[in-house]
């Protein structure tokens, strides 16, 4: 093992291209979903478009200083160049602290998937998910995007082919079919059931289906061409929303009553429309979803971990490297704290687990707006000295103050929604305290400097 060098750069050009599809497909999309169309009926679509929107214009932000500076840090290192080093410091490990959760409550989705599929006890098929998972991330990072790029790639075969028979049905060319044409879009309570409000409320929901868009950016540097696959990556992000977000919603309230989706949007859907075998279909789907997030938690938390010790900001143990590259320390501690929080999924009655997932919560909302202020200094900065990255944000700096005022109108939304306060309240809880932290880390950090400094004059 090594103390010190490189990452590795072996993830490969259709590796990048998946893993950025693979960020925008979550098992959100088709856990979550239902949810959101039963709060806001058919205008769940808005809802969809609404949020896509944004994340169309954060991932842009994201590009331009990506493309501009390609680093494994990606946003945390940004915001430390633009806003300060606590900055980098506090959205670094709110982040980590975010894709750690997601370990614990991925591993226990699939766990539930392999035990009724295969039997057996859930905590062994969440212990064998994770080590296995483990495994391919230590090995190298090349392991990591070949397994995300077959999930991914079973991901988008699956979506596209159910838009395929959803569209067949809505023309009504599949014989014995329970569902045709496009009457449920407004029917039986009319297009938007329950009002704008509503709408608002289930983006909210939708929100945090697209964490993970910026997975890509700090995948890319470990390739041999970042500015290319991160470029492809955010000019394709409108396309990849419309069709696997907005295309696959449009096709199930098309079709189906919005109050009737108790198994699932996707399979009640499928059920409708008479494809044999729906359930176990839909099964796989989501096991692979949620495998393909299981594994880009723990490459994403370990990266993060490797940037912010890189900047003193974590223990400078996690900085050690395989022969090939790989964080080893950073992706063994993350799965460590991962799995402790699959053992709390267990073992911690369910109220006080739902608290620990609440303290990140807002942290997608946290993030975007970190990315959208550190453009709006870095954007500035770079126009004064007449860099042209192949990325650039469009309308600056017009657009991105619109995003900015957007988030925090967001996040003043969830405040006084009842059914997001606890997560806003929690979220805010733990983004004080770490920045609390990373403020008086900076300091001793200045403070050190300045001695160093003093004793070398």
């Amino acid at each position: 093992m090594e103390t010190s060098g490189q990452l590795g750069t072996s993830l490969k050009p259709r590796h990048i291209t998946m893993i950025s599809i693979a960020g925008i497909i979550g098992a959100g999309l088709f856990v979550g979903s239902a949810n959101a169309i039963a709060e806001a009926g058919p205008a769940v679509i808005l809802s969809y478009l609404m949020a896509g929107t944004l994340v169309v214009l954060v991932m842009r932000m994201l590009g331009e200083m990506a493309v501009a500076n390609p680093d494994t840090g990606s946003f945390s290192v940004y915001a430390d160049r633009a806003l300060g080093g606590w900055a980098g410091f506090s959205i670094g490990w709110l982040y980590w602290w975010f894709w750690v959760l997601v370990i614990p409550v991925e591993a226990t989705a699939a766990a539930e998937i392999l035990s009724h599929l295969i039997g057996g006890a859930q905590w062994f098929w969440a212990l064998a998910v994770t080590l296995l998972l483990t495994a391919t991330n230590l090995i190298s990072v090349g392991n990591y995007g070949e397994f995300e790029f077959w999930f991914a790639l079973i991901k988008v075969v699956a979506i596209v082919a159910f838009i395929g028979i959803g569209v067949a049905a809505i023309l009504g060319v599949i014989p014995d079919s329970e569902v045709s044409g496009l009457h449920q879009l407004w029917e039986p309570d009319g297009f938007m059931p329950n009002g704008f409000g509503a709408v608002v409320a289930a983006m909210l929901i939708t929100m945090f289906s697209f964490m993970g868009t910026e997975i890509v950016t700090i995948a890319a540097a470990e390739s041999p061409d970042p500015e290319s696959g991160i470029s492809r990556a955010v000019n394709s992000v409108i396309w990849r929303i419309s069709l696997f977000y907005v295309g696959s919603i449009f096709v199930i309230v098309a079709l189906m009553p919005y109050d009737r989706l108790e198994d699932g949007s996707y399979q009640s859907t499928l059920q409708a429309i008479g494809i044999p075998g729906s359930k176990l279909i839909m099964d796989l789907v989501i096991l692979t979803a949620v495998a393909s997030c299981l594994n880009s938690a723990l490459y994403t938390a370990s990266r993060m971990l490797f940037s912010l010790a890189e900047r003193r900001d974590a223990p400078q143990a996690v900085k050690k490297l395989t022969g090939n590259g790989v964080p080893w320390v950073a992706v063994l501690a993350s799965m460590v704290v991962g799995f402790l929080a699959v053992l709390g999924n267990y073992l911690l009655p369910d109220k006080i687990f739902g608290y620990l997932l609440a303290t990140s919560g807002a942290v997608a909302l946290f993030v975007y707006l970190v990315i959208a202020a550190s453009q709006f200094v870095l954007g500035r900065s770079m126009r004064e000295a007449g860099e042209k990255p192949s990325v650039r944000m469009w309308l600056f700096p017009y657009l991105t103050v619109a995003v900015i005022a957007a988030i925090v109108v967001v996040l003043v939304l969830m405040a006084f929604d009842p059914d997001q306060q606890q997560a806003i309240a929690l979220s805010v809880v733990s983004a004080v305290f770490i920045v609390g932290t990373g403020v008086v880390v900076h300091r001793r950090h200045a403070a050190r400097e300045a001695a160093e400094l003093l004793s070398q004059a």
